[in-house]
């Protein structure tokens, strides 16, 4: 059994068909991408998965349970953390107060405590700047903070939105590093990247979506030498 399992999932936004019918697994322990033109329903897909957008027909399962309606706030005690498209942090609260908004589903102090000590860990910049706005951070350091604060939620699924867009090529390689991090440390990952490039070279599998449809899957690093793959997503 998968850990994420989306079966004939259809998303409509009025009368366009967003999403038509598409069907995909992620395994617990696996870091899956899906690349994409723009406009493919890549962050869609996210957000339907995640209770943000609801689905015309199809079902999600997480873990064995139906969460095909589930509202989102009810997914995150249940292991599952999205990290969204330009990073979202609280601009106007500091890096340690953004967080602690993550662990707000979690009662146990001495964990919450542990868990901040290892994001600490896996980001030292959010340490050095604990007490600074959020807003004044860096984009990659604020990308940085969006993951640290998904990740104090302890999940065993972490959904990651576009997590290098519009950062600097060094802070693309530290987000990509930590990506493999996270995923080394036993948390699942479902990628949405346009850099398909670094995408595929850090993941097990992929899924390459065109105007809603599943166009090609397979391991990731076989899709990186499909001709198709490398002309449309891989050309410099």
């Amino acid at each position: 059994m998968a850990l994420l399992e989306v079966r004939d999932l259809e998303v409509f936004y009025g009368v366009i068909r967003a999403i038509k019918g598409i069907s995909f697994d992620v395994n617990e322990g696996e870091i899956i991408a899906l690349i994409g033109a723009n406009g493919a329903g890549k962050t869609t897909i996210l957000h339907t998965v995640t209770g943000l957008i609801p689905s015309k027909s199809g079902k999600i399962f997480y873990n064995g349970t139906e969460i095909t309606k589930m509202q989102g706030h009810k997914l995150v005690p249940m292991g599952i953390a999205h990290v969204p498209e330009g990073r979202r942090v609280f601009s106007q609260l500091s890096v340690i107060q953004n967080l602690r908004m993550g662990a707000y589903t979690r009662s146990d102090k001495k964990e919450i405590e542990d868990t901040l000590k290892m994001v600490y860990e896996r980001f030292p910049r959010l340490e050095e700047r604990k007490h600074q706005l959020a807003g004044t951070l860096s984009g990659g350091e604020q990308q940085m903070l969006a993951m640290g604060r998904a990740l104090m939620s302890h999940p065993k699924l972490i959904l990651l939105d576009e997590p290098s867009m519009g950062l600097s090529p060094i802070f693309v390689k530290e987000i990509f590093d930590i990506i493999e991090k996270i995923s080394s440390d036993g948390t699942t990952v479902l990628l949405v990247e346009q850099n398909a490039k670094k995408a595929l070279s850090i993941s097990n599998r992929a899924y390459v979506l065109e105007t809603g449809n599943i166009a090609l899957s397979g391991d990731a690093k076989e899709l990186m030498n499909n001709d198709s793959v490398k002309k449309a997503y891989l050309s410099e």
